[in-house]
């Protein structure tokens, strides 16, 4: 009995030893799989992306990786052509530097960088330390009046999102005639037009966001794109392109969009309208004429700089000018016909625009009472007697006042209230619509890009030193912005209300000594403008 008893413990302890070493072997396991994935997952300054593995910089706990290709060099055979699959790179690639900017004139809309035609890179900030966080995504489209501009500019450094929580993503796109050049025989190889190149380097950039933002810590089903100017303008061009469905998820705009009709003749229509295939296509075919190209591949035998050379430097007007064109591709029709048609990508919107839109550029010459007068008769036919009450001018300074006010609302003003009233009535998702006005009190209103910095933080990066309202009005509309980007709206603890834009009640944030929600500024103005433009459309069809 004894026996049997001793037989019995010691086997008890045996086989207790056994579950503890099974214990202990599957916490060793466990260890060790979790070390893998953490491993795994952390987001480290050197990243593997599609083409190979690149190494960036940390600063302020900030990851930043500058110049990262995204398509292969579009030079050579591939010039005008969709940007082509990435090369692969072997080893680590420094992403320490921005890649050069896109072919335009020196120092063209602030970029001071150096040029050439191999410039489709991004740059990316993220202040994510694991893979899993799933960060909302900025993808930061520049401005430049599609002919310049480039994302290495200081007041687009991506770290005063990053330190908000966000992934932002820059993209470089091609510009001038390299990214919107037109040409019957451009079409027939394509199939599918011809001169929205930079547009499909702005895509080529989402379906790069689509299958790597996640090893920045970034979140590919919550992608805002967000766009100032030019940019902003592609911003609402690629809302309303079938090319992108899928590929974003919000959309920001400051002081762009295109909701003219279509330019169908060489004489520049209302509002920055989109040239119509045909006539793109004529003054593409009339620009190698000039440059002594008989056919593409004799233009694609050029160098970079003698195409360039064909625009001219840009300064007071001179030369062709390029833009992207309603292909029947990537944009198939003018934007205000495809969301009356409901043919867009539904998200919510944020969007407006400069008190003094034409400020940044110097702003219209002084003119006087009986000179505006004229010249809006001149220009406005029919609807001039409207447009002349809507805008008083009744003294030289009225006039004056006058004339910066219709510069307004003609490039930009006219349009972001036109994109607020058309997603609002065809689309599901809200728009958030903003006045900017913050400015010294002997300025004439707020100029173009005057809100850029505010957004961005960068203050520093203006033209005049900042003060602690600056600094205040920066945190309020970055937080807006960064909001939005999260949820689709600006709204959180400490802001204002910002309400949704509504047809029975059009309301904006006016951001200027005391922001707050308003009536839309300006709305007389703005009706007035628009009966303008439907003239224009009925006249069209």
């Amino acid at each position: 009995m004894q026996t049997d008893k001793g037989e019995f413990e010691m086997k008890q302890i045996i086989r207790a030893f056994k579950t503890t070493l099974r214990i202990a072997m599957l916490l060793a396991g466990s260890v060790l799989l979790n070390s893998t994935v953490l491993a795994a997952d952390a987001v480290t300054a050197t990243v593997t992306v599609t083409g190979g593995t690149i190494a960036g910089v940390e600063q302020e706990g900030i990851l930043s990786f500058k110049g990262i290709p995204f398509a292969a060099p579009p030079v050579g055979d591939l010039r005008w052509r969709a940007p082509a699959p990435v090369k692969p790179w072997t080893g680590v690639k420094k992403a320490d530097a921005f890649g050069a900017a896109c072919m335009q004139p020196p120092n063209s809309q602030g970029n001071t960088a150096p040029v050439s035609e191999d410039c489709l890179y991004l740059s990316v900030w993220t202040p994510a330390r694991t893979t899993s966080e799933k960060l909302p995504v900025i993808f930061w489209i520049h401005g430049g009046g599609f002919s310049g501009g480039s994302n290495s500019i200081p007041m687009y450094d991506g770290r005063g999102f990053a330190k908000k929580g966000v992934v932002q993503v820059s993209v470089a796109y091609r510009v001038g005639p390299f990214g919107f050049l037109a040409h019957p025989e451009l079409s027939r190889e394509s199939g599918q037009g011809s001169g929205a190149y930079g547009l499909l380097d702005m895509i080529a950039g989402l379906k790069w966001v689509q299958q790597n933002v996640e090893r920045f810590g970034g979140d590919p089903n919550n992608v805002t794109i967000f766009g100032h100017s030019a940019g902003g303008m592609a911003v609402n061009m690629l809302a309303a392109s079938p090319l992108t469905k899928g590929l974003f998820h919000r959309a920001i705009c400051m002081s762009g969009g295109s909701f003219a009709p279509l330019q169908t003749s060489h004489e520049t229509v209302s509002g920055l309208g989109i040239p119509a295939w045909p006539v793109a296509e004529a003054s593409g075919k009339a620009f190698l004429e000039k440059l002594g190209a008989a056919d593409i591949k004799a233009a694609r035998a050029l160098s970079a700089e003698a195409i360039q050379g064909g625009v001219g430097d840009g300064a007071g007007g001179a030369g062709p000018r390029f833009r992207p064109v309603a292909d029947g591709h990537v944009i198939s029709s003018d934007l205000y016909s495809l969301y009356h048609a409901g043919r867009f990508n539904d998200t919510p919107i944020l969007l407006g625009n400069t008190s003094n839109e034409l400020g940044g550029f110097g702003g219209p010459s002084k003119v006087t009472a009986a000179e505006f007068e004229a010249r809006i008769r001149t220009q406005y036919g029919a609807q001039a007697d409207a447009i002349l009450r809507a805008y008083p001018h009744a003294t030289d300074a009225e006039a004056a006042r006058a004339a910066t006010e219709l510069a307004r609302d003609s490039t930009f003003g006219w349009s972001t209230w036109t994109w607020s009233r058309m997603q609002t009535a065809k689309g599901s998702g809200k728009a958030y619509q903003y006045y900017y006005d913050h400015h010294a009190p002997t300025a004439d209103g707020s100029g173009h890009g005057s809100d850029v910095p505010y957004a961005f933080q960068t203050l520093s990066a203006g033209r005049q030193a900042p003060n602690a309202e600056d600094f205040a009005l920066a945190a309020m509309i970055s937080n807006y912005w960064v909001n939005f980007a999260k949820s689709g709206n600006p709204n959180g603890p400490g802001l204002p209300e910002w309400p949704a834009f509504r047809e029975d009640d059009q309301r904006a944030m006016v951001f200027d000594a005391k922001p707050s929600a308003r009536p839309v500024p300006n709305l007389d103005k703005l009706k007035a403008y628009d009966a303008y433009v439907s003239g224009l459309r009925d006249q069209a069809n």
